[in-house]
């Protein structure tokens, strides 16, 4: 069995995460048992060795590119700022869509989002990433505009301006990890 740690609250299911080091965490109903969290860790033993090992993959890979001080990350801000933007009125242009506020973060989890409000927020990391991953991230977040969701219609809006958007998202998967564990290493 894997050593893990167990919070208990107010909520119905089991929940297993791993964080970035690979420890196990199990959130569990009050009355739950130890028999039952140890049953719940058996079934996701599979889950949590793959998981671990895209862990350590992702951490080679941040650590074969080295850390980001607190000046590259205001610089990939600042950059982020200068291109924004051009693609904000080119797409949104395309979509036929109008936005609020625009801001860039260095954020530990996403690479956008979209307030119900029209405000659209970027993580600076993209400017690590591939120019078409950006531009994938900027289109989705402006389709949410119009799809506040990710229905069949959402990501056939995504698709009638990016046709290559799964391999945009495939990227994000495979590699955004490593680019977020470099700008989050110094913590």
């Amino acid at each position: 069995m894997v050593p893990y740690t167990v919070i208990k609250s107010r909520r119905r299911s089991i929940g297993i995460s791993l964080d970035r080091d690979g420890n196990v965490t199990v959130r569990a109903p009050m009355l739950c048992t130890k028999k039952e969290i140890e049953n719940a860790l058996r079934e996701a033993e599979g889950w949590i060795g793959r998981t671990r090992a895209k862990l350590d993959r992702v951490k080679a890979e941040a650590e074969g590119a080295g850390a980001l001080s607190e000046g590259d990350i205001r610089k990939l801000g600042a950059d982020m700022l200068r291109v924004l933007p051009e693609k904000l009125m080119r797409y949104s242009a395309l979509l036929d869509v109008e936005y609020g506020r625009v801001s860039v973060r260095n954020q530990r989890s996403k690479w956008g989002s979209c307030s119900a409000k029209g405000n659209l927020n970027f993580n600076c990391l993209l400017m690590l990433a591939p120019e078409a991953v950006m531009d994938y991230v900027i289109v989705h977040e402006l389709c949410h505009l119009k799809h506040p969701d990710h229905s069949k219609a959402f990501w056939a809006e995504v698709e009638s301006v990016d046709p290559d958007y799964k391999a945009h998202r495939k990227w994000l998967k495979d590699h955004g990890g490593a680019l977020m564990a470099r700008a989050h290493a110094l913590e």
